[in-house]
């Protein structure tokens, strides 16, 4: 038998679910909702509900939109000769930040892991290539996975499809740490790795 009321148990149950949430953690966060006023916890509600009726993919470069292209691909002061290839739209906001790279994304909503049995074809590649194929304008690929095993695996793949293309394929310079993500890297850091990126 539950220690909690049936809707109680099944807030945490749902919140225990989110990425980095423990069950302690759920606990808090379900009886925090619980004691906020009702408005407060509606809008939250509504939040997520908006979020996932109006937000999709961008067609061109799969990162998370509102409209159809998205921001960064709708505008033309953008350097459409780079793609930056990135692991999710959280690295998307990441590099935006810094504010030094104008080109345009791809984002492939993971990477490959065939011990999680994560291949090329669960992972936003064949859009990547697709477009690749279609925009003669594009000339350099940067491949600004996060550097784990699993990215570096990644980006070692991707660098290999694309060699024949003959379009420049680098990764961003080192300064990123190992097991580190671009979402936690400051500014400074991001913008070293991409000034002195190299060829791969």
């Amino acid at each position: 038998m539950s220690r909690f009321a049936p809707a109680v148990a099944k807030l945490i149950t749902e919140l225990g679910r989110l990425p980095g949430i423990g069950g302690k953690t759920a606990q808090r966060l379900a009886f925090h909702l619980l004691s906020v006023p009702e408005p407060q916890a509606l809008n939250l509600a509504r939040a997520i509900t908006e979020a996932r009726e109006k937000v999709r993919m961008c067609s061109q470069c799969c990162n998370l939109t509102e409209s159809d292209p998205c921001d960064i691909c709708a505008a033309s002061a953008r350097d459409r000769t780079m793609v930056c290839v990135v692991e999710n739209p959280r690295d998307v906001a990441a590099i935006e930040r810094m504010r030094e790279y104008n080109g345009l994304y791809h984002v492939l909503h993971g990477v490959l892991s065939p011990s999680e049995g994560i291949g090329p074809e669960k992972i936003r590649l064949q859009e990547l290539i697709r477009r690749l194929q279609n925009h003669a304008e594009i000339e350099e690929v940067i491949l600004a996975m996060n550097p784990s095993v699993e990215g570096e695996a990644t980006a070692l793949y991707l660098a290999r499809l694309l060699k024949p293309s003959g379009l420049k394929t680098t990764r961003p310079a080192h300064g990123i740490p190992m097991g580190g993500d671009l979402e936690y890297a400051d500014e400074i850091t991001l913008s070293r790795a991409f000034s002195g990126r190299s060829r791969i």
